[in-house]
């Protein structure tokens, strides 16, 4: 029976399917776990199951000792995984893509509608008690019919966020480092455009591109400043991806329309000038977030741990 540590607390499912075959140390709190107990806890592991507020690098794997065979990622971004570490050491890495897919495309379309409509201005307002009354120029938004989305990156959330859009009447442009499937691409009516046309086409942008060296602050100042003075930028892929002061000041000063955030360059700290502005929106990493998504993605860790225990290939290795 192999040792399994799962590094912050899953559904019970996933626990549960892992206990039917090994040992299983599930870290209980509802808060992460310090980092000294986490090197502790590691110590003789075969297998751990990361969640991304977890930093696996070789400190960790040394740490866990040369039987270590598998890190199971509990997300489809693994810029918390040092992947190459892994490698050297003969440790399988794992995500969770797919699973959680349609759950993050819902929050990215949310995005753009309380962004485009103002509602987080709205419910604001509602809450503070202020007076308000209707008015033909009260809170005015930007409409999506006839708009155009720009997709940087158009794997499978990209695409499911651009059929949302399509649905709302929207055009769709987007940017990735291939073509994506004819069909899907005829569905859609997308057409492959390089990243500064599609910053300069585009009425709303959203970012699905996985996060890495090449995509740190891939939007700057100077892609802010590409953008329409009416545009609208959207964040549903990793934080860094966004150079948040650049946006903070771009937003400030109206060279873009507004934004959505649901993830942050420095999380869970948010850049402070974003949150004295109303003209973005800001929510706690919630793409995710529903009870079916998150099961099916421990679910998806565990199967992935006990193929490799089981000498396996896992369903969804990293690279």
């Amino acid at each position: 029976m192999s040792r399994v540590v799962v590094t912050g607390r899953v559904p019970d499912a996933a626990v549960e399917k892992l206990r039917a075959e090994h040992e299983v140390d599930a870290w209980p709190g509802p808060q992460s776990i310090d980092r000294e107990e986490l090197l502790r806890r590691v110590a003789g592991a075969d297998a751990v199951v990361s969640l991304l507020t977890e930093r696996v690098d070789a400190e960790l794997l040394d740490a866990a000792g040369p039987q270590l065979k598998v890190v199971a990622n509990v997300a489809v971004g693994y810029d918390n995984i040092d992947v190459p570490a892994c490698s050297e050491r003969g440790v399988v890495a794992t995500n969770t893509p797919g699973v959680l897919t349609e759950a993050t495309a819902d929050i990215a379309l949310g995005l753009v509608l309380m962004a485009t409509r103002r509602l987080g201005e709205g419910e604001r307002l509602i809450r503070s008690g202020q007076e308000w009354k209707w008015g033909m120029f009260f809170l005015l938004g930007s409409s999506l019919q006839g708009k155009t989305l720009g997709v940087v990156g158009m794997g499978g959330i990209g695409q499911a966020t651009a059929r949302r859009a399509k649905a709302f009447g929207m055009e769709i442009v987007y940017q990735s480092r291939s073509e994506i499937d004819p069909g899907v691409a005829a569905e859609l009516g997308a057409r492959r455009v390089e990243l500064d046309e599609l910053l300069a086409v585009s009425d709303v942008v959203s970012l699905h591109c996985p996060y890495g060296p090449a995509t740190r602050h891939l939007i700057g100042a100077e892609q802010l400043a590409a953008m329409k003075d009416t545009a609208y930028l959207v964040n549903t892929a990793r934080g860094p991806i966004v150079d948040e002061a650049a946006l903070a000041s771009a937003l400030r000063e109206g060279r873009i329309a507004g934004a959505g955030l649901d993830v942050y360059e420095h999380e869970p700290q948010v850049q402070p000038e974003l949150l004295e502005l109303d003209n973005v929106v800001l929510v706690p990493h919630l793409g995710s977030a529903t009870v079916e998504t998150r099961t099916a993605m421990a679910v998806l860790a565990a199967d992935n741990v006990l193929a490799v225990l089981g000498g396996e290939r896992p369903p969804t290795p990293i690279g």
